[in-house]
């Protein structure tokens, strides 16, 4: 989920199968500089990010244009579009320079990584926005999970919001709303204070952790958030074991404990997305397919 959106960043390079910022390289200087002269260009309209370094490469994000395609074929049906891309957090302290350290603690490549995921995102956006008004982007943040934890412990909330904060900006000013997805735990109230418009999260095995950001989950209902809850299992073991019934009664006993804070119980209805709990790219295709279906399926039953 790193190498699809390392293109076009300065200093790439791969020795041994991994890719790395290598600022001590020959002509790293004149790379950045290029950055950022394309960055201003395309950010102030100077350039089409079209012809950018921006746009995503079929190389490594084929499925996109894929994606795209059959959204021109069902143009008149859709409701809205979603995209999805790595969140700053994740990416950050994913990537490293050439000394194996990660990027997020170097201001200047942390800068750098944040305006280009920005972009990245702001293009997908703006790609969707031809075939759906409605365009939604969300930042997997699986990196998220380790906040409050040792490897962790430099990094503070102000920095996890003031990464999300920009590339917010990029999708906000494309139309598109924002989503943040952590697939485990994590320290909820950051992502609440992000200002983020959608909130998705595993609610099949992490609602009890979710529930005790009480204050903060009422706050975000009254200002129109939205909770993607990831009700439906994309673990193996789980699968194949729940049913529609199984799943709708799960997340109505998670509606009433919503409820139960003050949350009225019609805005928990108009503001929640059904989804997985997670991406199914680790279970087989026919897991795969029976989770879409079960998302549709309980969606539709809570609907009835």
């Amino acid at each position: 989920m790193i190498r699809q959106f390392i293109p076009g960043l300065p200093g790439v390079t791969e020795s041994d199968g991994k890719l790395f910022i290598d600022t001590e390289k020959e002509g790293f200087d004149e790379e950045l500089l290029a950055f950022y002269e394309e960055y201003i260009m395309v950010s102030e309209g100077g350039a089409e990010i079209d012809q950018s370094r921006f746009v995503l490469s079929r190389d490594v994000a084929n499925g996109f244009y894929e994606f795209l395609q059959l959204a021109e074929e069902k143009k008149g049906d859709l409701v809205a579009l979603k995209g999805q891309i790595t969140g700053p957090v994740t990416f950050c302290t994913g990537l490293v320079d050439q000394a194996g350290r990660a990027i997020f603690y170097n201001d200047q490549l942390r800068d750098t990584a944040i305006k280009h995921l920005a972009m990245k995102a702001k293009w997908q956006i703006s790609k969707m926005a031809a075939h759906c008004d409605r365009t939604i982007m969300f930042f997997d943040e699986p990196g998220l999970a380790g906040v409050g934890s040792s490897a962790f412990i430099t990094i503070t909330d102000d920095d996890i919001i003031s990464c999300l904060s920009e590339v917010f900006e990029a999708v906000r000013s494309e139309n598109g709303l924002n989503g943040v997805h952590v697939c485990a735990n994590t320290e909820w109230s950051v992502i609440f204070e992000s200002g983020v418009d959608i909130v998705s999260y595993d609610a099949y095995s992490y609602f009890d952790k979710l529930i005790l950001y009480g204050e903060h989950l009422k706050s975000f209902f009254r200002k129109g958030g939205i909770l993607a809850t990831g009700i439906i299992p994309t673990a193996p073991e789980f699968v194949d074991s729940e049913t529609v019934e199984s799943l709708t009664e799960k997340w109505q006993s998670q509606t009433k404990q919503l409820v139960a804070l003050g949350i009225p119980e019609e805005s928990v209805y108009e503001q929640t997305l059904i989804t997985p709990s997670c991406g199914t790219g680790t279970i087989s295709a026919s897991q795969a397919r029976r989770v879409l279906k079960l998302t549709k399926a309980v969606s539709e039953k809570i609907r009835g």
